[in-house]
C-alpha cells in the first residue's frame, strides 16, 4: 500500500477541532436516534454513529434492528446536518449502506480479524467515495489490521481510516480492551497521513475511565474520538455501562487538551534536543549491556549442552523475576513493565540457548 495522503477527507472537514463521532451503542428506534441526534447538533460531534447490525460475541443479545434503522439515520442527516456512520459486517450491509446514502462505514474487530469477509466487503464497495473506517482486529495483529486496509485500498477506496478500540487480553485489567498503544502507533510510524480514531468506549468498557483515555489519546497525536452516547445511558439495550450522556460528552471534550505537536520557542527545542541527546545515549548503553548479556547466556547454553541439562530451569527463572521486578519498583517502575521487559528478554535468551544446544 503506497504511502499516499489519507488524510484528505478529514483535512476537507475543516475542524478546529479533533473528530468527534458520537452515538448510541444501538439504533434502537427512530425516537431514540433522532433525540440523540438532537442533542449531539451544537455539540463537537461531526458524525452520528448508531449500530444497525450487532456481531454479539454470544447469541441472545440484541444484535440491532437491521436495516429498517436505515431510513432513521436519513432522518438525522436532514434534521441535523450531522453525517451519519454505521458499522457493516458483510458484503450486503456495505451495498444497503451506499444505497441509503450512509457517509462514514466501519469495520468492526471481530470482521477485520476474517480477511475474506473483508474482501467481500471490498469488492461491494469497490471505488466508492464514501469514508470507510478499519477497527483493529480483536487481537494485538499489526499486520492483520494493515491487510485489511490494504485490501480497500487495492479495490480504489482512496478515503480510509483506522479507528483503535483496544484488544482482548487473558490478564486481568482495568480495561475491556487493552489499549496497547505501541500498536497504532507502530500504524502511524508506517502509515503516517492514515487517520486513526480512537474508541475509548470499548477500550474502557466503563464510562469513568473514557475522559483519561481520550485524553491519552490525543496526546499520542490521534485525529478523533469515537465515543458512545446515549440521552439514557443506564437504560441502552447494549453496553449500558460505556455509554455516557451528551452533556458528560461536551464536558469532557471542553476538559480534554490537544497539545501542540512541536515545540516553537528555541530555547525549548535546543533543550529538548539536549535530553534527546541523552536518550540516544542511553539507547545506546541499553543495547551494549543486551548484547553483552547475550554472550554470558550463549556461554551458559554451551555449559548446559556439555552437562546434557535442559534449557528452561524454572527455579533460576522465577528467582530473577521477582528479584528485578522487587528493585524495578523500588526505582519507580511498574510490575508489568518488568515483567514485559525480562520476559522478553527471557524468551530469546531461550531462543539463543536452543540453537546452541541443537546446533
Amino acid at each position: 500500500m503506497e504511502n499516499k495522503n489519507f488524510r484528505t477527507w478529514l483535512d476537507d472537514m475543516t475542524l478546529s477541532h479533533p473528530l468527534v463521532i458520537a452515538g448510541p451503542c444501538s439504533a434502537e428506534s427512530e425516537e431514540q436516534v433522532l433525540e440523540i441526534a438532537h442533542e449531539l447538533k451544537n455539540t463537537d460531534a461531526t458524525v452520528f454513529r448508531a449500530g444497525v447490525w450487532k456481531p454479539r460475541t454470544r447469541p441472545g443479545s440484541f444484535e440491532g434492528n437491521g436495516a429498517i434503522s436505515l431510513p432513521w439515520l436519513k432522518k438525522v442527516k436532514e434534521q441535523t446536518g450531522l453525517l451519519v456512520a454505521i458499522e457493516v459486517a458483510n458484503a450486503q450491509h456495505a451495498k444497503l449502506a451506499l444505497e441509503f446514502d450512509i457517509d462514514i462505514l466501519w469495520i468492526g474487530a471481530r470482521t477485520t480479524v476474517n480477511p475474506f469477509a473483508v474482501q467481500e466487503i471490498a469488492d461491494a464497495i469497490a471505488g466508492t467515495d464514501k469514508i470507510v473506517l478499519v477497527k483493529n482486529p480483536i487481537n494485538p495483529d499489526l499486520e492483520l489490521w494493515i491487510g485489511a486496509i490494504e485490501r480497500l485500498h487495492k479495490k480504489n477506496i482512496k478515503n480510509l481510516g483506522a479507528i483503535h478500540r483496544g484488544f482482548s487480553s487473558f490478564r486481568k485489567s482495568k480495561y475491556r480492551n487493552i489499549p496497547s498503544w505501541q500498536i497504532p502507533i507502530d500504524l502511524k510510524s508506517k502509515y503516517p497521513t492514515l487517520p486513526i480514531i480512537n474508541d475509548p468506549s470499548h477500550i474502557c468498557g466503563n464510562r469513568e475511565g473514557i475522559f483519561e483515555v481520550s485524553q491519552t489519546a490525543l496526546d499520542l497525536k490521534m485525529d478523533g474520538l469515537i465515543i458512545e452516547t446515549h440521552c439514557d445511558p443506564d437504560k441502552a439495550w447494549s453496553d449500558a455501562k460505556q455509554q455516557i450522556t451528551p452533556s458528560r460528552l461536551v464536558e469532557i471534550m471542553a476538559a480534554l487538551k490537544v497539545r501542540k505537536p512541536r515545540f516553537e520557542k528555541e530555547e525549548s527545542i535546543s533543550k529538548l534536543a539536549a535530553l534527546r541527546n541523552e536518550i540516544n545515549a542511553k539507547d545506546e548503553q541499553l543495547l551494549e549491556t543486551l548484547s553483552e548479556r547475550m554472550q554470558i547466556v550463549e556461554n551458559i547454553g554451551k555449559a548446559k549442552k556439555e552437562s546434557n541439562v535442559a534449557v528452561l530451569q524454572n527455579a533460576r527463572w522465577n528467582e530473577i523475576l521477582d528479584k528485578v521486578v522487587d528493585k524495578g519498583e523500588g526505582q519507580g517502575l511498574s510490575k508489568a513493565f518488568i515483567e514485559r521487559i525480562f520476559k522478553s528478554i527471557h524468551q530469546e535468551s531461550i531462543q539463543h540457548q536452543e540453537e546452541i544446544i541443537n546446533g
